[in-house]
């Protein structure tokens, strides 16, 4: 039945359960026993190390994003969410990356200070790797600062696509030919990845002087051009500039479950669903088969 109820909605489990054992179950019994294991597996969810040593040639990834949920409470409420993993587990037999065959996940419904304390106890677990420690992310300030002060020693890479998204909306703003935009965009995104940040920069001086929204823009390209040397970056590990990994997390750790039509979650709800969905993704459900064992099984 947890199975089953973290898997979709509660209303389709009967019919599961109905397909693989031949029994009825109510909808709400579902919900109550998935609820229940939810809950009470919080304790376990990020406490174990799903990925193997970091090998000597190896780097580790961190990606961090935010993906909204509709909550009862509070309306659309962000879950935090991490996925990491090894370069090795991303670059396929002739040496291109590739899909990730092996991460691990956590999320958090609720504050940055809760969430990075639980990305604080795992990282550490795997010992201090220094620059072999690499994180992906977009400019939200809470990560940036959350990386430097816990992480210093660590390679903190603004996600290229990010960057380029504040190219093509600052060519918007300041260029009105279309051609003449895209060719400027490509130009600047090709400067990129040479690691010429401080040239795109002053390209924007000129054409962005006085416009509100666009000195916003090189106001961030300015704070973050130290997570910018992107020539470097595809030098190491499997060479991701990308903050990919993290963006297919929010659909099939997050979205897939929690955001289907008409949903509207408790708060503590959908962190007992975040805590189910984690440990599957994580390849650890034998933790929920453990609890099966004991009498907490009694209380769902």
């Amino acid at each position: 039945m947890v199975y089953a109820g973290q898997l979709d909605c509660y209303e389709k489990c009967n019919d599961i359960l109905r397909q693989f054992l031949d029994l009825t179950v109510s909808t709400a019994q579902v919900y109550r026993v998935t609820d229940a294991y939810g809950e009470g597996s919080g304790k376990v969810v990020d406490a174990s190390r799903a990925l193997e040593p970091v090998k000597k040639d190896e780097v580790l990834y961190v990606q961090v994003d935010g993906s909204m949920v509709l909550t009862r409470e509070d309306g659309w409420k962000e879950v935090k969410a991490g996925r990491i993993f090894t370069s090795g587990s991303c670059i396929d037999p002739n040496g291109d990356a590739g899909w990730i065959r092996h991460s691990q996940y956590t999320a958090h419904l609720g504050g940055s200070k809760e969430f990075t304390a639980l990305m604080d106890n795992l990282l550490e677990s795997y010992g201090r790797l220094g620059s072999r420690l690499v994180f992906i992310s977009d400019g939200a300030v809470w990560i940036k600062n959350w990386i430097e002060d816990a992480f210093p020693e660590a390679v903190s890479i603004l996600d290229y696509y990010h960057a380029c998204e504040y190219l093509y909306a600052f060519a918007e703003i300041t260029i009105k030919q279309k051609d003449a935009a895209v060719k400027w965009v490509e130009e600047q995104k090709g400067l990129l990845l040479q690691s010429r940040a401080e040239e795109v920069i002053a390209n924007m001086q000129g054409p962005g002087r006085g416009d509100k929204e666009a000195l916003k823009i090189i106001a961030y390209f300015q704070s973050n051009k130290g997570r910018m040397d992107y020539e470097k970056y595809r030098q190491t590990g499997a060479g991701l500039v990308g903050s990919g990994a993290i963006e297919s997390a929010h659909r099939t750790l997050i979205q897939r479950r929690m955001k289907l039509s008409g949903q509207r979650w408790g708060l503590q709800g959908a962190q007992n669903m975040l805590n189910l969905r984690v440990i599957r993704m994580n390849g650890q459900w034998n933790k929920i088969i453990e609890m099966t064992k004991t009498d907490f099984r009694k209380a769902a």
